[in-house]
Parts: structure tokens; sequence; C-alpha cells
């Protein structure tokens, strides 16, 4: 059978959805050429061959052919290519045979091949460090393959593959069931209904509903989240041509979560297209008529732009980036997107759970009591019940129930006795869930309905409460008495639930929430999760990190104090879902900023919370690890999980901890700011030498009879500094930079620049004196207007010498002035592999003028006596730049 791809249409194909949840599942399955047994491998990669790999949007691997084309298409290589082009007909093509020559096209080849080769190598390490790092967190699903069931990645599902999916499971793909028990889904990032629907494989659409093709019962779609239940369903629809895929295209990545890193990068690049935009066509204006070889004074404008243009940007960034990722990795961090490295770093807010973070993550089952506070079995056999048969995903509570049961009862026998007919799943507003058994052997046919839940949430819908084996009415007073109970073990630390149940006689499969009434209660289930021993270190490091972590729980007040006061958090002020619910957005501004604790929350107050906590202003961190965090994590602006949780979490984060440790947290953070500060560096740096050097081209154009530098020499002047800031993202940090988050801005850029820029202006202006006035007279024998024509190119060649020499150490000099306020290789110093690079590159910048080379690069030997001068002049410019730093940080906290 020859598949045909799938053409994407700008719109749902209804008629298409209409007919895979009518058919028969032979038919269906007859349709997509697959089987109940699955596809095998090899029939697999055929088909994801013809239909690509199930992504919604493209993560293709780039091909290192692709990457080697970019590293050379840019336009410092275009522009070199350029000029050895024009070097090619003028010294080779026009000239006679005794006086061709190729050496300067051959540099200039060698200068494409050195730049494109360095940003080839750069990014290829780069690609394979990001690939690496993702290989260690990914999604999976499980699918039936070569006739058994393999967990495997999301990208690898095909058309005709047979899913099984599991509570806690996101639907890989969209999907015609075939099996279902008990399966209940949240279709919340198709439809935005969060509460959960049940989905039946034997049932098609309702009659007069068929055009309502996100409630076919028997149809699944790619990002539903599996609440409850099992169920097994056939792949019809892959990556694009899925309705999630199809509505995010059409939305034309506008949920794609812009971080602050993205709109620094874009003001940046606006601002240096800006600079290129006013400043290159006024240097060819200013030498074309000062010199008037327009020729000359064009390939000099277009060097000119290619110098303010950094064009290491992209990968000293992405180094930074992917360099910050490995080193968060071996401490226990994955990052999923390297952008969100900066919000990781800048968040001065961090919201979680109290659960697994506050806590050891082990809850233990204390005590289950029943109305009289004495334990007994058959509260142990109700709560068994309700957690062995509930098919949702099987929660801390739930699996410390069945653990203290096996211990304690005879399961093999309970199981026996009763076999479950139907459930009620768990959802966030109830905060209840129910299972509803048959007890086949003292009263074959009734029925009985197990519900467990919070206590407020349980008295709503119960009538009556069990004492002593009698069934009395639930008075107000026997309330109070129960709610005082709860109340004195929470204060104890633990978290308590109550069970209740009801007899019933419903036809099986008609259960639903409206049964959850009259319930009568039978007892308490008490609950320890003791406090992590790091915890409290763990906050007390954030709080000095300027992060001020608030608690967004689903518990009750009274747990959420007793662990709040045991790791030292103000608990003084608690606000639950209710106490919100009836404020207005200005009291709810002023709450989410005094107040740090918030219990019985859903998962919308969390993400309500959260929002306005970003409209405030502040930078917000979410850490979550269940299905009703993923809301939450998709609101903050960085969202982080851990390896254990559930599919939809996983997929939501951003960065995922491979332990569930704030301090682990804590040391993401620190290498989050510090990549930061290096990225901020270069630009900052950068930036404003290349500022001077606008200045100074100006100066020097302006006054000078000729230009000030060869575009050759300036092209290989930018390609040196570059290559040496190549080696910021190795630069160590103080500690004062990591002290505080620091949101990515770029307004200070400009007074940055021009505090700074104008420093080095005034030393290269000088320099230009010195050369004009004093050297290149001395050397040549006169003032410039006095020589022969022979006599001038020699002055010019010494110039151009001179200022590339003190250019290129001053470049290189202001990374060390410019890293830190105090005054630098004195009170500090940059890491060895800045020192190596910077150092290196100014020696062999000013060897050049000394070597075989020299006639070729138009240069000439500069005497000792001007290296000297260079060297006094470069203890002046850093001098100069402490007092202007000084100057600079009267206003501001930082000087990167």
């Amino acid at each position: 059978m020859q598949f045909k791809k799938i053409t994407r249409a700008p719109q749902v194909d209804v008629a298409r959805l209409k007919s895979i949840a009518t058919g028969k599942r032979t038919d269906i399955l007859a349709k997509l050429h697959a089987s109940e047994e699955g596809l095998t491998s090899t029939e697999a990669e055929r088909r994801l061959e013809i239909y690509g790999a199930n992504d919604v949007v493209s993560n293709k691997k780039v091909s290192k052919l692709s990457i080697l084309f970019e590293a050379f298409v840019t336009p410092f290589t275009l522009v070199l290519l350029l000029l050895a082009t024009i070097s090619l007909f003028t010294d080779y093509i026009f000239e006679p045979a005794n006086q061709k020559d190729l050496s300067t096209v051959i540099i200039m080849l060698v200068m494409v091949i050195v730049s494109g080769l360095t940003s080839f190598i750069q990014n290829v390490k780069t690609n394979n460090a990001v690939e690496a790092l993702l290989g260690m967190v990914s999604v999976t699903t499980n699918i039936r393959r070569d006739g058994e069931a393999k967990e495997l990645p999301i990208e690898d599902v095909a058309i005709g593959d047979i899913i099984n999916l599991a509570a806690g499971d996101m639907v890989p793909a969209d999907l015609r069931l075939l099996q279902s028990k008990d399966l209940f889904c949240s279709s919340a990032s198709l439809n935005g209904e969060s509460n959960p629907v049940e989905k039946i494989a034997k049932l098609g659409p309702k009659i007069g509903h068929q055009d309502d093709y996100l409630d076919y019962p028997n149809v699944l779609y790619e990002g539903t989240t599996i609440v409850s239940g099992s169920g097994v369903g056939v792949v019809f629809a892959t990556g694009k041509d899925t309705v999630f895929g199809n509505l995010a295209q059409s939305l034309a990545g506008n949920n794609i979560k812009e971080t602050s890193f993205d709109t620094g990068i874009k003001e940046i690049s606006k601002l240096l297209l800006t600079m290129t935009a006013v400043i290159a066509p006024l240097v060819f204006l200013i030498n074309g008529l000062t010199k008037g070889n327009w020729l000359d004074a064009l390939l000099f404008a277009i060097a000119t732009a290619v110098g303010l243009t950094p064009e290491m940007l992209p990968v000293i960034v992405t180094s930074n980036l992917v360099k910050g990722s490995i080193e968060m990795s071996k401490n226990g961090t994955i990052v999923k997107k390297m952008n969100s490295i900066q919000n990781f770093g800048a968040a001065d807010i961090l919201c979680t759970d109290k659960t697994g973070t506050l806590t050891q993550d082990k809850v233990v089952l204390e005590k289950h009591y029943d109305m009289n506070l004495v334990e007994t079995p058959r509260i142990l056999e109700l709560s068994y019940l309700n957690a062995y048969y509930q098919t949702g995903l099987k929660n801390l509570i739930d699996k410390s129930i069945i653990e203290v049961a096996g211990d304690e009862l005879d399961v093999n026998e309970i199981q026996r006795d009763y076999n479950k007919i139907d459930e009620i799943p768990f959802d966030f507003s109830r905060r209840r869930m129910s299972v509803v058994v048959a007890n086949s052997d003292e009263e074959h046919g009734e029925r009985l309905i197990v519900t467990k839940g919070a206590a407020e949430e349980m008295l709503a819908v119960s009538s009556s409460v069990e004492i002593d084996g009698q069934v009395l009415p639930l008075t107000e007073e026997r309330k109070a008495t129960l709610l005082k109970n709860i109340s004195d073990m929470n204060e104890d630390g633990m978290r308590v639930i109550v069970v209740g149940y009801k007899k019933h006689t419903a036809p099986v499969g008609d259960f639903s929430i409206e049964d959850e009434t009259d319930l009568t209660l039978a007892g308490y289930l008490a609950f320890l999760d003791p406090p992590k021993e790091s915890a409290k270190e763990a906050l007390t490091k954030l709080k000095r990190d300027g992060i001020c972590v608030k608690i967004l729980t689903g518990d009750n007040e009274e747990v959420t104090r007793a662990v709040g006061i045991a790791v030292g958090l103000n608990v003084d002020l608690v606000y639950s879902g209710n106490d919100l619910a009836e404020k207005s957005e200005e009291e709810l501004r002023e709450i989410v900023e005094k107040c740090n604790v918030f219990v019985k929350l859903s998962p919308e107050w969390k993400t309500k919370i959260i929002q306005i906590l970003k409209e405030n202003g502040h930078t917000v961190g979410y850490m979550g690890d269940g299905i009703n965090d993923a809301p939450a994590m998709k609101m903050a602006d960085v969202s982080i999980s851990v390896d254990t949780a559930v599919d939809i979490a996983k997929e939501s984060a951003d960065i995922i901890l491979l332990h569930k440790d704030l301090n682990v947290l804590e040391q993401g953070v620190l290498i989050g700011r510090k990549v930061f500060a290096n990225t901020m560096k270069y630009i900052k740096i950068t930036l404003s030498s290349n500022f001077g050097n606008i200045l100074s081209i100006l100066v020097a154009s302006s006054f000078l009879p000729f230009l000030p530098m060869l575009p050759l020499q300036l092209l290989i002047l930018d390609l040196l500094y570059g290559m040496s800031c190549l080696s910021i993202p190795f630069d160590s940090v103080a500690d004062k930079y990591l002290v505080s988050p620091r949101e990515w801005s770029t307004k200070k850029l400009p007074k940055f620049m021009l505090f700074f820029g104008p420093a080095s202006s005034i030393f290269d202006i000088i320099t230009f004196a010195l050369l004009f006035f004093i050297f290149c007279p001395s050397l040549v024998g006169g003032s410039f207007n006095h020589l022969t024509l022979v006599e001038q190119a020699s002055f010019i060649v010494l110039f151009h010498t001179g200022w590339f020499i003190e250019s290129l150490w001053t470049q290189e000099m202001v990374i060390h002035a410019l890293r830190d306020t105090e005054l630098p290789l004195v009170q500090q110093r940059a890491s060895w592999p800045v020192l190596v690079m910077t150092f290196g590159t100014a020696i062999v910048g000013t060897l050049l003028p000394y070597l075989g080379i020299a006639n070729t690069l138009n240069m000439a030997k500069m005497p000792l006596t001007f290296i000297g001068t260079v060297a006094i002049l470069l203890v002046l410019y850093i001098l100069l730049t402490g007092l202007v730093k000084i100057a600079y940080m009267r206003k501001e906290q930082f000087l990167i």
C-alpha cells in the first residue's frame, strides 16, 4: 500500500474526523493498514519517513552541511569575499605578468576559512551538547511495536501505531479508541475545559452532535491528559496533521512563550541595525568627499558596517547558554529550553507546592481512626478499596494506604470479596474521589460507593455518620466535633482526609458525581509528610539570593502552617482559595505581595496568582510535577519540573530537576545568573568598544587626508577581537553579580556606551596625533604634505599599522577594564582562558607587521618606542576608565 502525504487544511477536517469516529473499529484498522498487534519497527520507520516525526513544531536535526553553510555565509565572510574578488582583479587579472600578486587574495580567503571554521566548530559542539542534554530527559509513550509494549519517545509515534494509555499520560497523537476502562481525560489544551470527561471506546458521536468533534466519546486528541482509567487506541494523525497541531499552526506561533532574553536580543539587534544604518553611509560620504576615491570609501564603509556588527554575538550567546546548561546538568538540572536560563537566574519569586520540596515526599499513613478516634481495620479496609481500585494517577496518599493495608490486612481476601464496578475520578473542584464496588459474598447485587476526600468537601455531600456501628444523623454538633478532631491532628503536622460510604443500587455504568450525596462518614485518615532536613537551609539560601518562596498548595491551612514553621517560613499570613474569591483585583495585587502561603488552591487560582505577580513586575518561577500544575507552569516566566513528574508537567517545563530538592534549584539559579552576567559582559563591552571605534573613525575620516585604516585591516582587527571574545563564556563572575536577581534589559545600554565608548576614542585620537605629527614624520622624514607620493604611501602604511596595534590592544584591555568595577589585573582578574586569549590575540596582532605577510597586509615594522608609547597609553586608558566607572556607578547598582 502506498501512503499519500496528508495535506493539512487551514481548518480541521471535520468530515474525516466524523468518519473516524463513526466507522467500525475493524474498518478503521483496515483503512490505516494497522492491527491490534501494532506495527513492526520497519513499518513504523517507513511511515515516519512519509509523514515525518510526530512534532507539532518541526524539530528536525540540523545537518552539519547546513551549519557549515550558515557559518560561512555571514556579513563578515561575504565582505571578505567581495574584497578578495576586487583584489583578484586589481592585483592579478588586470596587472602585467611580472606584477601579478595573489597574496592579498590568499590572506583574505584564509580569513574566510578561519572565521567560518571557528563558527562551524563552535556551533557543531553546541548542537551536540544540546542534543545530549535533551536526551537526558524525554517524554515517552507506551507503544505496541513488534508485538510487545515499549516505552518510546513521543516523536517516534507513527500513523497506525497502537498506544496504551494510563493515568498521568499525555495523549501523543490523535487516536481512535479501541478499548477503554473508566477512562477520564482533560482536554484543557484544546477547549479550555479542565474538568475530566469520560471517554468510552464503544460509544460513537451522539445523534445531532456529530459536528462537535471535540466531544466525540471514542476519539482522543493530542495534548489531552489522562486523569484516570486506562485505554488503548490506534493513531490516525500525527504532528501538524493532528487537531492540536492544526490549532498550533493557526495561531502562527502566538502561543510560544517569549522570554525577556528573546526580547533583549531583538532590542540589541535593532540598536545595531540603527547604528549601522546611520554610521556606514556617513563614513562613506565623509571619506568620499574628503579623499575623492569613492570606491575605497565604499569598501571602507562596508568594512566599518561589518565591524559594527558583533558577528560572534550568536555564537558567544549560544555558547554561553550551552556552557551554563552543561554546568547545570552536572548539578542535577537539565535545561530543556536554552533561552529560559536567563529567566531562571532573573526569577525573584519561586512558587511551589510544599509536598516533596519542603517535605520528604514520603507520605506515611499514621492513623486510620473511626469517628471515636480509635484505630479500626474497617476504616483501613474502606480506604484500601478506594485507593486500590481507583485508576487515576496513584499519588503518595494512595500508595501509603496500599502499603499499610498490605501489612495489616489480608488484601487478597478483600480483592476476592469486592469487585470494582465503576469510579468517579478526582477533580480539583470536588476535591474527592469515589469507587463503586460490589460485595460478592455477603450482599450480592448491592453496590457500595466508597469516597475519600478533604473534610469540607466530604461534609458537603454527607448526611450521616457511623459511630460504634450505628448510622446517626450528621448534626451540627457532630460536624463541629469532626472539624475539631481534624484541627487537632493538623496542628500535630498531620494531613487528614475523611472516608465515607453509601450503599447504592444504580445500574452499572450509570454512576456519576450526582451519586456522591447522602454519604455516611466512617472515619479519618491521618498522614505525615515530614519536613526535609535540607529545606530550611535551602530556603535561607534562596532568601539570601533575593528569591521569595511562595507556597501554593491544595492542602489545608493547619498542615501547611505546621510545615512552614518547621522549615522557617513566615506563616503569619495565610490565604485560601475561598478567601481570594471574595477579593477585588486591587486587593489581590496587594495580597500576593504580602502573603507567602496560599492554601486550598485550585489549578485556576495557582495560575491566577502567578499572573498577578507577573503583572506586578516580578519574574516568576513555578515548580510543579502534577497534572494540575500544567496551567500554572505555562503561565510562569520559567517553569520547573522533576524527572519523575507526569508527562504533561515535563512537557510544559523549561527546566527539569533530576532531584526534587530546593538546594539543586538554588545552585541552578546561581549558574543562570552567571550566564546572564557573562552574556551582558560581552554585549556591553563589545557595544561600547564599537561605539568608541565609530567615534574614532568619524574623527579620523574627517581630518585625515587618507583612510584611517584599510578595509582588510579593519576586518582582521574585527576577527581577532571576535575570536578572543570566544573565551568570555569561560570567565569567572564576582559574587556581587550573583547575590540578587537581575532582569534582562537593554534600556541602560545607550548610557553605558556613551560613558565608556568615548574613553577609548580619546586615546585613539591621541594615537592619531602622535602618529601623524611625531612617529610617522620622524620615520619617513617629514610631514605628510611635504612628502613625495612614494613617501606618503610609506607614511600611510606606518599610520595604519600604528593605529591597528593600538586599537587592538585597547579593545582587548577593555574586556579586563569593564568586566568589574575594581582595578583590572590588580584588584580583579579574569579567568585564565580570558587572560590567555586576550593577551595572546593582542600579541599576535602586534607581531603581524614583523612577519613575512606584512607587505601583503600593507603593514610596516613599528619602532619599539611606539610599542612603549602604546603601553603607556594603555595604563592611562585603564586609569581613565576607572574614573569613568566611579562616575557611572554613582547612579547604577551594577557595571555589567
